[in-house]
């Protein structure tokens, strides 16, 4: 071996002790002829002293190294100097005085910082991964998120639920997102698709009789991309027999309550509370809530319409939210422009003073309407009223992102604070109005509420669903359902999605001819692991915790993919191009 020891292990108690130790030179010091050289590996840094009065070659061939080269040192460990001492790191109270000296590799002046107070830019970090990945802050990251996927394996395991691997070549299903499509070679005009989950594999597994499934699945969808999403993500993903929600529930509770253990350090004692979809859309304005601060929004349509304001008393739903701070009318005017670039025609807000509420509107709302107002919302004195009148959809979605952004101004959202929620009873179907169609609001798989049933046909806006959505911090984490197991019931609910008997036959006839053998009740959930990972150590970015992510262009700066193939691979896949290079 080069090394006998790590760079992050030797303490006092090694002193006197013959060690080598390799890595990569993280900083180099000459005082006064004797060189001081921190190297570097995964585990920390050991400190190497070439001295020329103990040994002048190995000194002079330290003269000559660079930052980020790799060296292996050789030579005994004794005590630092009482003055360079260094208590806050594990290695700072001994060196190694060197007796040998070994490049490994030569480095030229890399291009980034390997420092984590000194961050590049976003492309230069994936351009250079391998350097990038070099920082501890980098490692410390990966290495929490392999400890938590051990975790989440050895908490499954202990319940009785078996590890399957599900194919990542299979056949295009509508499954909300584009799929990667692959070519088949020995199948000309044929092809594969990459999996957007493994939906359809662990429901068969589920026939197969694995009653208790999961995986660690790579899914991979072809759309557009922000911070929380990658073209490639890995889920925990797992599917239970004979459960109904709340049997799956309990295990990704428990689950998740063990994760934040392992990556935080903190337990989470409360159960997490459940929200329907509607109470969370009107509590909230958002079906993936924010449970970390109050402001709540507020319904006043009953008690505006009665003022002159026919704005208010015209509009169909009348909500506000009550912030907690006596704003300047520039900040209101910038919160009116935000609200507008989000959605709102306006932003109207009123004032809580001594002597009642205030504002250019008040004049349309006689004393009745504001004891009214003040009544519903227990406003406080120095508080800002904001309103939004509309159509509940725009009402819902703009106070619900207003009062995120009004919790940043405000700091209401205290770091290393976690707020775990289920959301419950999502409406089955969503009415797309660019396609003047039903769709599905999750994917089409999902077993109606059983009195529900009778809608799908005629008033499929009835039909609510066996459907719960975990969600952390106001970012959804993953979905799940109990899954339609019946022939008949399926193929009811693909057509009123608009897909008929036969096209239900092409693209699902497996898993329908697989329900006539028998299959029994089941449900399972997906939840992101790269997203829980990345919330729990305070990121909202993923690609903190992703090894090799690609850029908001779904393109991957430091090998150049997605790159073109030349004419002798395009002709053994049968492919033909019209695209301009």
């Amino acid at each position: 071996m080069l090394r006998t020891h790590t760079c992050g292990e030797l303490t006092a108690k090694d002193i006197g002790r013959k060690v080598k130790v390799a890595g990569w030179t993280n900083a180099r010091r000459d005082h006064g002829g004797v060189i001081f050289i921190d190297l570097r590996d995964r585990y920390g840094i050991s400190q190497i002293v070439f001295d020329p009065s103990h040994n002048k070659d190995v000194h002079k061939a330290a003269e000559h190294i660079g930052r980020e080269w790799v060296i292996a040192a050789e030579g005994k460990v004794r005590h630092r100097p009482k003055n360079m001492v260094n208590k806050k790191m594990k290695t700072g109270e001994v060196e190694i005085l060197a007796d040998k000296l070994d490049v490994v590799a030569r480095a030229e002046v890399p291009p980034i910082e390997i420092d984590d107070n000194a961050e590049a830019s976003e492309e230069t970090r994936l351009k250079y991964r391998y350097l990038d990945l070099r920082r501890p802050k980098m490692q410390h990251n990966l290495i929490v998120r392999h400890k938590a996927a051990q975790a989440a394996r050895e908490y499954l395991n202990k319940l009785g639920f078996v590890e399957i691997e599900t194919p990542m070549l299979i056949k295009s299903t509508p499954e909300g997102a584009r799929d990667y499509i692959v070519p088949s070679r020995v199948n000309p005009g044929r092809f594969y698709a990459l999996p957007q989950s493994p939906q359809l594999y662990k429901q068969i597994l589920m026939i197969a009789g694995f009653d208790r499934y999961y995986q660690m699945a790579r899914c991979l969808r072809d759309e557009d991309l922000r911070q929380d999403r990658q073209p490639e993500h890995t889920q925990i993903d797992l599917e239970m027999s004979f459960a109904e929600p709340a049997d799956i529930m309990g295990v990704v509770e428990g689950c998740c309550k063990h994760l934040l253990q392992v990556v935080t350090g903190k337990k989470y004692a409360s159960p997490f509370p459940k929200l329907t979809y509607n109470e969370a859309i009107s509590r909230y304005g958002s079906d993936k809530p924010d449970l970390r601060f109050g402001m709540e929004l507020i319904d006043v349509t009953d008690a505006v319409k009665k003022s002159g304001f026919k704005v208010f008393s015209g509009a169909e739903q009348v909500k506000c939210i009550v912030a907690e701070k006596d704003f300047s009318r520039n900040e209101i005017d910038s919160l009116i422009s935000w609200a507008q670039e989000n959605g709102a025609k306006g932003l109207a807000w009123m004032k809580v003073t001594a002597s009642g509420l205030e504002s250019s509107i008040v004049k349309f709302f006689d004393k009745s309407v504001q004891k009214q107002i003040l009544q519903k919302t227990k406003a406080k004195r120095g508080s800002v009223l904001f309103f939004v009148a509309d159509a509940p959809k725009v009402v819902a979605g703009v106070l619900g992102r207003l009062r995120l952004e009004l919790a940043h101004r405000l700091n209401l959202i205290k770091p290393g604070e976690f707020r775990f929620c289920w959301v419950v009873d999502f409406p089955l179907f969503e009415f797309n109005e660019d396609e003047n169609k039903w769709t599905y609001s999750h994917h089409p798989f999902v077993m109606p509420v059983h009195d529900h049933i009778k809608y799908i046909e005629n008033s499929p806006e009835k039909v609510y669903a066996q459907l719960y959505d975990l969600v952390l911090n106001g970012v959804e984490l993953g979905s799940g359902s109990i899954r339609i197991t019946e022939p008949e019931l399926q193929k009811k609910v693909l057509k009123r999605i608009g897909i008929s008997e036969q096209e239900a036959d092409e693209k699902f006839g497996f898993l329908l001819n697989a329900y006539r053998y028998g299959a029994p009740v089941h449900g399972g959930i997906g939840w992101g692991f790269d997203r829980t990972v990345a919330l729990m150590l305070g990121f909202n970015d993923i690609r903190e915790v992703i090894a090799f992510p690609k850029n908001k262009a779904a393109q991957c700066p430091m090998d150049g993919s997605p790159g073109s193939i030349d004419e002798r691979q395009m002709k053994e896949l049968h492919l033909k191009t019209d695209v301009l290079k």
